[in-house]
């Protein structure tokens, strides 16, 4: 009989039924490529959860993953869900105050961390925890435990039958828990359900196209999204292969020529940015051809005019095959979620002939709620419910959902489960948003829109991606609540800022001195005008100021799918955003 699947560890089985290969879970170490086969996948997994079970673990204990991605945090997951018990994923640079909440909350028995760094973190947290935490190595560390030495006890645990715990879990059993970055406060854990993810995963395979057989994945494990996603593509019997970091994806890239990978869109702006780098260094005919390429790629829609795609072919030939090759030259899909994607940028990649489909969701929702795809995709939003999901807009604007991708709760505190999920099952996401022919559009966040001291509301996102479309700006927030006006804390994007002073004949020295060039500043506030274009009087930016170091997931301003910490941000530039308010009220032309 062919596999039902029910619940995510069935996946193996499907896999060695159905789709058995060399390469099925890639990942790149030292500048080499770890591989495993269906087979030895299935088999490390099995002797995996066979030693975690001689040392106790089984349906409701709890076991955490720290790690990057990497081949092996797939095998601790298998082996961890196929006994019962509940895989917790910790992010790598969680503070370890977190770390210590999350393991006393959870009451963690056993941890898998990927490297010495980690190990070291992980050492020093388990010791000032109450109870006792085992923790594994899955690099060969000094003076620790090895998780070969759990797959050696697996070897000798004859006596163990995998298929006994196997059938003890059902798809409504918890299969994960996972707690969210904490922007607003105490971490919360959401607990997640095998049918929460496999309804998720087989309902978002309207995404791939059938032609598609390898996948590059960089995003982290540790979060819902490429998790998911990764289960999506074991579904469909895709290879995966783990790019080795954030700053290899290129080389990466270029070595595997991948058919698709799901990005967030601040890595889709840096590759757009970097070529847009490229095309102004260009001259000539092969400048005009260049820049007249994208000018047309801003008007691309669905249904274009054949007169449009004649063009868009010539477009196709003469550059933009070029932006294929720099991704590989084999991509047939781009998945973008955790953030708003900008619709220009959207367009310009399609008529590249690379399709970027954008998706929403959140942790709470296991994660889709929405997506574009080949059948259906309205730009500017994040395409209509997956099957089984229903989508509602309250009165006062806020999206809310129901059906197979809403949580079970978040662990021991109903009270915020309550607050929710209502009695009707509907999850309350804390996003704004409206609803055009059945596609969603996201138009803010309900807390992160804010009120003047005027009296009128003002949603930040919307300016933040205006302001960004210029490869000039890395990074931006727009800040205001209870104040006069908007203004805006930027970073720059120095090698873009470094090229452009260059054109213009001022001598570069730091980011400090930069910043305060009159050129420069007006610059900027001639970017700042062309981006309140678009906004009504009281929602404009009126003052900005320009800060001299980006902002990052260590340094604790964005969160693990780099969305802006908000609360962080103000705080930390907090006399900053004083000196903003107090020379507008000095300031007497």
């Amino acid at each position: 009989m062919p596999v039902t699947i029910t619940r995510v560890f069935d996946l193996i089985k499907h896999n060695l039924e159905n789709f058995p290969k060399d390469e099925f879970i890639s990942g790149k170490i030292n500048g080499g490529w770890n591989k495993y086969s269906t087979q030895s996948f299935a088999e490390t997994t099995d002797l995996l959860s066979k030693g975690l079970a001689v040392n106790g673990i089984k349906k409701g204990s709890r076991v955490a993953l720290m790690s990057a991605n990497r081949p092996e945090w797939n095998i601790c997951d298998y082996a961890i869900m196929q006994l019962g018990a509940y895989q917790i994923p910790l992010y790598p640079t969680l503070a370890e105050h977190d770390i210590k909440f999350i393991i006393e909350n959870a009451q963690i028995e056993i941890v898998f961390v990927g490297d010495e760094t980690l190990y070291r973190k992980m050492q020093n947290v388990c010791a000032t925890v109450e109870h006792s935490v085992k923790i594994y190595t899955l690099n060969e560390v000094e003076g620790a435990v090895n998780w070969n030495e759990l797959i050696a006890q697996g070897k000798e645990a004859d006596h163990i039958d995998l298929e006994m715990y196997r059938e003890q879990v059902n798809a409504e059993d918890v299969l994960t828990i996972i707690y969210t970055s904490g922007t607003t406060g105490t971490p919360k854990g959401v607990m997640l359900t095998h049918d929460n993810l496999v309804q998720n995963f087989k309902n978002s395979a309207i995404l791939l196209p059938p032609d598609i057989k390898k996948t590059l994945s960089f995003l982290p494990l540790s979060h819902i999204f490429e998790r998911m996603i990764s289960y999506l593509y074991a579904y469909l019997g895709l290879s995966i292969y783990y790019a080795e970091s954030m700053d290899t994806i290129v080389a990466d890239i270029q070595s595997v020529k991948p058919n698709g990978f799901s990005t967030v869109p601040r890595l889709l702006e840096k590759v757009y940015d970097k070529i847009m780098e490229k095309g102004k260094e260009l001259t000539g005919i092969k400048r005009a051809i260049f820049f007249w390429s994208v000018a047309l790629a801003e008007r691309y829609d669905v249904t274009n005019t054949w007169w449009y795609n004649v063009k868009l072919a010539i477009a196709r030939k003469l550059v933009f095959k070029k932006w294929q090759e720099a991704l590989g030259g084999e991509i047939k899909v781009i998945i973008s979620g955790g953030a708003a994607l900008n619709p220009r940028l959207a367009r310009i990649f399609w008529a590249a002939g690379l399709p970027v489909f954008e998706g929403y969701g959140l942790t709470e929702t296991s994660p889709v709620i929405c997506v574009n795809n080949f059948d259906a995709i309205m730009f500017g939003t994040v395409g209509r419910p997956i099957k089984g999901v229903e989508v509602k807009i309250a009165e006062d604007g806020e999206i809310l959902t129901r059906g197979h991708n809403v949580m079970k709760g978040y662990y021991n505190r109903e009270d915020l489960t309550a607050e929710s999920i209502d009695q009707e099952g509907w999850f309350h996401t804390g996003d704004i948003g409206e609803l055009i022919d059945g596609y969603l559009k996201i138009t803010d966040r309900k807390k992160e829109i804010f009120k003047t001291a005027g009296g009128k509301y003002v949603a930040p996102q919307m300016l933040e991606n205006k302001i960004k479309e210029t490869p000039l700006i890395e990074q931006v927030m727009v800040l205001g609540e209870n104040r006069k006006f908007p203004s805006a804390l930027i970073v720059p994007n120095f090698e873009a800022l470094k090229n452009w002073c260059a054109v213009k004949g001022i001598s570069y020295t730091t980011h400090q001195e930069m910043l305060k060039n009159e050129q420069v500043l007006d610059k900027f506030n001639r970017l700042i005008e062309v981006a309140n274009k678009d906004f009504g009087r009281w929602e404009q930016v009126k003052r900005f100021a320009l800060l001299d170091k980006e902002w990052s997931i260590d340094g604790g301003e964005l969160t693990p799918k780099l969305s802006l910490k908000r609360k962080v941000i103000l705080e930390k530039n907090k006399d900053i955003i004083e000196k903003i308010y107090k020379d507008a009220e000095n300031y007497h032309p």
